[in-house]
């Protein structure tokens, strides 16, 4: 053991936030959230000894720790709210320090953002040789400006490899000032480019892993690259040298998603993982040089994946959009429309949801329920393209998507109104409360989480600015306030006899304030003239999501699965 987070708070309420080590291993830096929140104190420590290395630095929100050398390290945070608005004021501008080891936090040196480069979210990290400090810039969650310092020699200015926020760029790697750049500028789906770090403009850019029909992510480790490719919302790795040749590709234990093929230059071996919704999370080590792939560590959760299938369909959206669908359940079951079933999306942001096993889902599929998770548009399954198809005056794309992957699933005997449930978190708790008002007729269940609900007002709390990327604003124009009027799960709530409805937000959620769960639930309690329940479950001393504890976490699963099934009617069966 080296660090033992159930150490931090006698409720477990306190998680860890985020882990890194100085370069040789020396000194680690780790982050504290307490009660869920995006605020975290960073605590500094020598990784042997465990000794504490100066005070803990204090407000550190949406950041990584980018060290240089042993000296110090680069972090990123937000002036705080003042005080009673700490969980709900708003967070506009980010900056990027620079703290000195064994210094006051008071003396950091402001690298980047403040008045001169005012930013929404800032991020800072070193090349692996540390010779150069990139800088990421952005105004919203999509798109951002990219920024390059040579620190191999003093006072190098700060140079603008990309000046705006029409696309993504990123560094992954450098061979000296050869520069490796992840991007989708002209490339919807992704490519990976090179060029020299003194001439590193998009003009002067060449490909090196060029476009493709699927969509790329890419890192590097033991001297390779590593092309991970999503193909129809599932993995496929290959190999490639630095000049872009390819090795191979890479055998997976199956159809699902991989992730981890990052490692040091100087490696020999990677680990990386592999799920899927009938594959419980393993851990496989990687041989870079032969390609073989050898377990390193099997969960220990007792599952049979034998007894389950999981396949992918397509159906047809509204418009006639092609779209995948996952369903999984046990083999054998008898498609006559009465199986507990429960339809899950997100449909946001650029996100894709890939196959993952999950421990509570598996108490549906014991009980001969179904999962399904339909790869709508708004996600990233696809690239920027299926990203933009369901953004702002595009959002109906999303919910008609949700609604045709339902009636899939009944017109194919799998389920039916009766015994559907539909949930989804965050920007999936807009979807669902979106169908919630707009297909009440369609399912039995729902449970939106954490969700943006009130989409005239959302961007006036904590980060909620950054999302305009992808919902517009009501201050935009006349029309986008038209057209989020239209479908904003608050304002479209009316007299109905809706179905049971557990809302489910928690206190300090600093993310998505729980002011959008609670307006939603106290006018849906009010509106309700069925006989059906409508509840707001409110966790506290927990937020968005991460940082439950295990206790936190297994009760929110109860209870979920409890209103479930207590509402379609089935009975649990051990």
């Amino acid at each position: 053991m080296f660090l033992d987070p159930n150490t931090f708070s006698t409720d477990g309420t306190t998680s860890l936030g985020g882990i890194d080590f100085s370069k040789d291993g020396s000194f680690c830096a780790y982050q504290l959230s307490a009660g869920g929140s995006d605020w975290r104190d960073l605590v500094v420590m020598h990784a042997e000894s465990k000794v504490q290395v100066g005070d803990i630095l204090k407000d550190i929100k949406f950041s990584g720790v980018a060290w240089k050398g042993n000296e110090g390290f680069y972090y990123s945070t937000y002036d705080k709210p003042d005080a009673g608005s700490q969980l709900s004021g708003l967070t506009q501008y980010h900056k990027l320090y620079y703290h000195k080891l064994n210094t006051p936090q008071q003396d950091d040196v402001l690298i980047f953002g403040g008045t001169e480069t005012p930013r929404r979210y800032i991020g800072g990290y070193l090349t692996e040789d540390e010779r150069y400090l990139v800088i990421t810039a952005a105004t919203s969650t999509t798109g951002n400006e990219l920024y390059l310092q040579d620190l191999s020699t003093a006072n190098r200015p700060i140079i603008t490899l990309v000046d705006n926020f029409d696309t993504q760029s990123h560094v992954i790697d450098n061979i000296g000032s050869k520069l490796y750049i992840f991007t989708n500028l002209n490339a919807p789906n992704y490519k990976v480019i090179t060029a020299n770090a003194d001439q590193a403009t998009p003009d002067k850019w060449a490909d090196l892993l060029p476009e493709t029909e699927n969509v790329l992510s890419a890192g590097t480790g033991g001297g390779k690259l590593f092309a991970e490719y999503l193909k129809d919302a599932t993995s496929l790795v290959q190999q490639y040298n630095m000049d872009g040749q390819l090795e191979r590709s890479i055998e997976l234990p199956g159809v699902g998603t991989a992730a981890g093929f990052g490692a040091k230059k100087n490696e020999k071996e990677l680990y990386y993982s592999f799920t899927s919704y009938t594959y419980p999370t393993t851990i496989f080590k990687y041989n870079i040089q032969s390609g073989e792939s050898e377990l390193y560590k099997r969960s220990g959760v007792q599952f049979d994946p034998e007894l389950y299938e999981s396949k992918q369909i397509f159906y047809n959206s509204k418009d006639g959009t092609r779209v995948p669908m996952i369903i999984t359940h046990k083999k054998g079951i008898e498609l006559n429309g009465e199986n507990p079933t429960l339809l899950y999306a997100y449909g946001g942001f650029g996100i894709s949801l890939t196959p993952a096993f999950s421990l509570s889902n598996i108490i549906l599929l014991e009980q001969g329920g179904i999962y399904a998770v339909p790869n709508i548009r708004g996600g990233g399954e696809y690239g920027e393209n299926w990203h933009i198809a369901g953004t702002k005056l595009q959002k109906q794309n999303v919910f008609d998507d949700f609604i045709a992957a339902a009636e899939y699933l009944i017109d194919n005997q799998y389920t039916s109104p009766d015994y559907l449930a539909i949930a989804g978190g965050s920007n999936g708790g807009l979807l669902v409360g979106a169908i919630i008002t707009q297909r009440p007729d369609l399912f039995k269940v729902a449970l939106p989480a954490v969700g943006v609900l009130d989409m005239l007002r959302y961007n006036e709390f904590t980060a909620g600015a950054g999302w305009a990327y992808d919902y517009g604003t009501a201050q935009d124009s006349e029309v986008m306030f038209k057209y989020l009027h239209n479908y904003s799960p608050y304002h479209t709530l009316k007299p109905l006899d809706y179905p049971a409805i557990m809302v489910i937000t928690a206190d300090h959620d600093d993310r998505v304030v729980p002011a959008h769960s609670f307006k939603f639930a106290a006018r849906l309690q009010e509106y309700q003239t069925g006989n059906a329940p409508t509840l707001i479950r409110i966790e506290t001393k927990a937020g968005h999501g991460a940082g439950k504890s295990t206790a936190q976490s297994i009760t929110e699963a109860a209870d979920k699965w409890a209103f479930i099934f207590a509402n379609i009617g089935l009975e649990y069966s051990l």
